[in-house]
């Protein structure tokens, strides 16, 4: 052993416990049950360049080493934190030896692939499309917004899954049991302990067994772990979130979809999830008003101004204050009656301004400050519409002289909309009745 080597004890717990073959291995049975793919391809020694998508903590590293294990593959690890070009070429010199020398191939894991840039993808290229490396890239984000297509076209993506608190019990088990783990030293874990443990670990096995290590080496050997010798370590504990990434914004799709979908509860249970794992609640301020017009609209337009009110609370007294005013808003945000027609009306506005171009103003509608553009006819036969009979110039033309009148707000019968879409129909027959009506829309 050499003077820097760390002796095994040293390790970590979670390191001391690496599965050293696929039985020991924890979870992910939709890819490695037997029968299944993978499994399969491996066991056939079909290696091929392969992407692991998946939260921190469920075996993305481990399983990497397991296939070059079980396929006899030379194994070559990068870290894209702290790899460039420069370490992406050693590593390929060093399959290229490998193959000379020992006829055998290398399989390169490249630990958080999403973090190289798209010209660091591309270095890989070549040498996974002639052969030189078994590329297998793992990632916490979405690779079809992280990698170069290129590189997605050459390996196959597997999604590896939160552990289940089944697979998180093992690996306990194997912790306080295995001489190479906390064996030796006879320790228990009382049952509310445990259920603290699988609740805070939420689905990551490394931080399951770093909260188990920790509390170990404050306690005596042969003792029992309680719940009180865990509540001090957990007390800074948050659900996994990572803000601006995958996680994040599949949370604010599901508060937004759960307000939208009409469901208080869910929409409560998303928020608490965002606050809890370190949202900043500006943020869902921010994207709360935004619903309000989305999805509730004309149909109840005192949600808008709820909605600013919650903002402007949690502006003027942080927390928990502000979080209580948000809630306020997203529950009745979920309970209001539903629009999007401001919405889809809006879009279909922008979707005639972008293709129709530059459509000059009808000179009826202009402007006339000045004599000469009196003499032009700006503003000649505008009619104003509080010299007419109920404030209404009926017929009245307002688009484009070329473009086709439209009808972008169509009110849903809903809410207040039902009221305002009895009304646009009563105008509309007046516009049909009138003799000013220049074309019918």
């Amino acid at each position: 052993m050499g003077l820097f080597d760390a002796a095994p004890a040293a390790q970590p717990l979670a390191a001391r416990l690496r599965a050293a073959n696929l039985d020991e291995y924890v979870g992910q049975e939709h890819l490695l049950a037997r029968g299944k793919p993978l499994r399969e391809a491996l066991e056939h020694g079909a290696l091929h360049s392969m992407i692991f998508w998946g939260p921190p903590g469920v075996g993305k590293t481990t399983l990497a080493r397991l296939l070059a294990q079980v396929t006899d593959a030379h194994f070559e690890t990068l870290s894209a934190v702290l790899s460039g070009v420069k370490e992406i070429r050693q590593a390929v010199d060093m399959a290229r030896q490998q193959a000379a020398q020992y006829r055998r191939r290398t399989l390169l894991f490249v630990d958080e692939v999403h973090r190289f840039n798209k010209s660091q993808q591309d270095a890989f290229l070549p040498y996974v499309e002639d052969g030189t490396l078994i590329f297998v890239g793992a990632t916490t984000e979405n690779p079809s917004f992280e990698l170069n297509n290129a590189l997605l076209s050459r390996a196959r993506v597997y999604v590896l899954k939160s552990l289940s608190d089944e697979a998180l019990n093992r690996l306990l088990e194997r912790a306080l049991n295995e001489p190479r783990g906390l064996g030796e030293r006879q320790l228990r874990l009382a049952d509310e302990a445990r259920a603290m443990l699988l609740r805070a670990a939420d689905g990551d096995g490394r931080r399951l067994l770093n909260l188990l290590e920790n509390a170990a080496d404050l306690a005596e050997d042969g003792s029992e772990l309680t719940g009180a010798q865990f509540t001090a370590l957990l007390s800074e504990g948050r659900r996994r979130f990572d803000k601006g990434g995958e996680a994040f914004y599949d949370q604010i799709s599901a508060l937004h979809k759960s307000v939208r979908g009409s469901n208080p509860d869910a929409t409560l249970y998303w928020y608490a999830r965002m606050l809890d794992g370190g949202c900043d609640p500006l943020y869902i301020a921010r994207r709360v008003v935004r619903m309000a017009s989305e999805d509730i609209g004309n149909a109840d337009p005192r949600a808008l101004t709820l909605c600013l009110n919650a903002w402007d609370v949690q502006e003027r007294l942080g927390s928990p204050e502000g979080e209580l005013a948000i809630a306020q808003a997203l529950v009745y945000l979920a309970c209001a009656p539903k629009s999007n027609a401001v919405y889809s009306g809006y879009k279909a506005a922008v979707a005639d301004a972008q293709a129709q171009g530059s459509l000059e103003v009808p000179l009826h509608l202009r402007n006339a400050p000045t004599k000469l553009m009196k003499e032009l006819g700006y503003g000649e036969e505008y009619r104003y519409a509080h010299d007419e009979p109920d404030a209404y110039a009926a017929g009245e033309d307002y688009f484009p002289e070329s473009l086709e009148p439209r009808q972008y707000y169509q009110p849903v019968p809903r809410g207040l909309e039902l009221k305002i879409g009895e009304k646009l129909r009563a105008l509309k027959g007046k516009d049909h009745a009138s003799p000013w009506q220049r074309r019918k829309p």
